[in-house]
């Protein structure tokens, strides 16, 4: 029994507050005037039925020179680079380069023990030699008719086996001594004097990086628009605050079926070795010169679907224009048709907006907003009209 008369006065309780906060919420609800408008509304025209103007940033469009570019990114690699390597098998009896130095085309950078090739060299010397009198015998024998002109070309045939065994032996002994094919810089040895090294073992790697060459790829929709000899620039993470220039010599014909992308290969000045190879560099090719072009804030395109709008101010009044849009840089966005050099484009505030609603501009200056000039004639004030207290009076009192 006494759950139950608990339980009761729960319900009447809820049921009190219920009807007490809808007299409430009525009692602060204004009257509704005979044209639909909120009487004491902040905004509301007393006169009939006026918008009130909205607060927005907005800006001149920028009409700057501007190259038209295809952004990317790709690696620098070495104008030329080779891993050393031996041609004949051998023990290093002197390495002849300091790692990280330069070096000139034709430097010695290695020496292989000859000691074993030298002596194949004496051998095939000997052996040329005795070849040599056989033949010469046997044509003095051919000429007296004591041997058969077999016999003679076949002593001719030794004396020319004899030959190229000399030249090959030369030739092994020449590549006991190896030699830069190009100037650059040497890398970090993996070899020390006295290791035994076979054929096409590594040995150290050579650089050439003046110039350096940077690959990168661009969309196949980009197809028609480079072309060799175009310029381009470059800038590294590595480096912050420079800028390189570089010149496209070469487009790979082979469209990747896999990226659909094609592959430009340009070449970068670096007398001063700086960039090294390997290192991430975004590139800015330019395939059009510069030209005069309209600019404006990103944070002023509104998207709705696949168009792209901004909101125009026009007389005090915003106006939504569709517009066509083209390259990125900086922040800010390039507007190929729908704005002219002289618009005024709303820049924050847009969701507030709607097609011919007026607006009070206000643009920011070192911290403070400072309200523009007031609207011209006939257009609403800058300043919304102060509402008026809808409070309603206490119960009991008129």
């Amino acid at each position: 029994m006494h759950k139950f008369i608990l339980a009761a006065i729960a319900v009447v309780l809820v049921a009190i507050a219920a009807v007490g906060g809808y007299w409430f919420g009525a009692q602060r609800s204004a009257p509704v005037a005979a044209g639909g408008t909120v009487a004491g509304a902040p905004g509301a025209d007393k006169g009939g039925g006026g918008v009130p103007p909205v607060t927005v940033e907005a800006t001149s469009v920028a009409v700057e020179g501007m190259p038209e570019l295809i952004t990317a990114v790709g690696s620098l690699r070495s104008d030329e680079s080779i891993t050393v390597r031996p041609e004949v098998a051998g023990r290093i009896s002197e390495i002849a380069f300091n790692e990280g130095q330069r070096v000139a085309k034709g430097a010695t950078l290695v020496r292989l023990d000859p000691a074993i090739n030298a002596a194949e060299v004496q051998q095939a010397h000997a052996n040329l030699k005795l070849a040599q009198s056989k033949y010469d015998r046997a044509v003095d024998l051919a000429k007296s008719n004591f041997i058969s002109s077999q016999a003679k070309d076949e002593a001719e045939n030794n004396l020319r086996v004899a030959e190229a065994a000399v030249s090959l032996a030369d030739a092994r002994l020449a590549k006991t001594e190896i030699r830069a094919p190009f100037s650059g810089i040497i890398g970090l040895r993996v070899v020390s004097v006295g290791d035994y090294v076979k054929e096409g073992a590594d040995v150290v790697n050579l650089e050439s990086i003046d110039p350096l060459k940077v690959d990168f790829r661009v969309p196949e929709i980009h197809l028609k628009q480079v072309q060799v000899g175009q310029s381009l620039n470059l800038v590294l993470d590595a480096l912050p605050g420079k800028t390189y220039e570089g010149k496209v010599y070469a487009i790979n014909p082979l469209v990747d079926a896999a990226g659909r992308s094609i592959v430009i290969r340009a070449l970068v000045r670096n007398s001063d070795t700086t960039l090294r190879p390997g290192m991430f560099a975004r590139v800015r090719l330019i395939t059009r010169d510069e030209r005069q072009a309209i600019l404006v804030p990103e944070q002023a395109i509104v998207p709705q679907g696949d168009d792209q709008f901004v909101y125009r101010v026009v007389d005090g009044k915003a106006t939504r224009v569709k517009v066509d849009l083209g390259q990125r840089r900086d922040g800010r966005v390039e507007v190929r048709s729908g704005l002219a050099a002289k618009d005024v484009v709303v820049t924050a505030g847009q969701i507030k907006l709607r097609e011919g609603q007026p607006v009070t501009i206000v643009s920011t200056h070192a911290g403070k907003s400072t309200a523009a000039a007031a609207p011209a004639s006939g257009q609403p004030s800058a300043t919304p009209p102060k509402a008026e207290s809808t409070t309603p009076p206490p119960p009991g009192r008129s």
